[in-house]
């Protein structure tokens, strides 16, 4: 049985399941092939517990955390409304398959409702196919407003 809960992030269980389970992510060629940072190791979980526009979901096996989703509040200029941008979603490896993904969506989703926002956003990789299958499955789409325009592309600069 799988349990999901909003991560509390002063309690060490939480903030050590949503290090472990980024760390694992970071290291999965869809997150990089990379480890996390031994900064960002040790600094992530108290960064975090301090942003009132952070919220994150945890799912358990048991014990074991096997699933997380970080999210953060933005705001929606259209709608004069907030909006809960889905930053990361992780689903370990052996666990995947199950619906811990679909589990996690439906909470944020609940959440950000709750909140009054008027819409989740996400990137995914366009290489990762069982990720958006989850996605397309959760109800997303390419974000467009017009057809003649385009689809919206997700860019980036790095500031370091």
């Amino acid at each position: 049985m799988i349990e999901i809960i909003q991560a509390d992030l002063s309690q060490i269980r939480h903030a050590s399941a949503l290090v472990e389970l980024l760390d694992a992510y970071a290291r999965d060629p869809m997150g990089g092939g990379q480890p996390l940072a031994e900064s960002t190791r040790r600094n992530l979980a108290a960064e975090l517990h301090k942003r009132q526009d952070a919220v994150s979901f945890l799912a358990f096996a048991g014990e074991r955390p096997v699933g997380l989703v970080n999210c953060f509040e933005g705001f929606s200029t259209f709608n004069c409304r907030p909006l809960l941008n889905i930053h990361d979603v992780v689903v370990m490896d052996g666990y995947r398959g199950q619906g811990i993904a679909r589990q996690l969506l439906q909470q944020v989703e609940a959440h950000a409702q709750a909140r009054g926002c008027c819409k989740l956003t996400l990137e995914v990789l366009e290489g990762n196919r069982p990720a958006q299958a989850a996605y397309l499955s959760a109800g997303f789409a390419g974000y467009e407003l017009d057809p003649v325009t385009g689809r919206a592309l997700f860019w980036e600069k790095k500031l370091d």
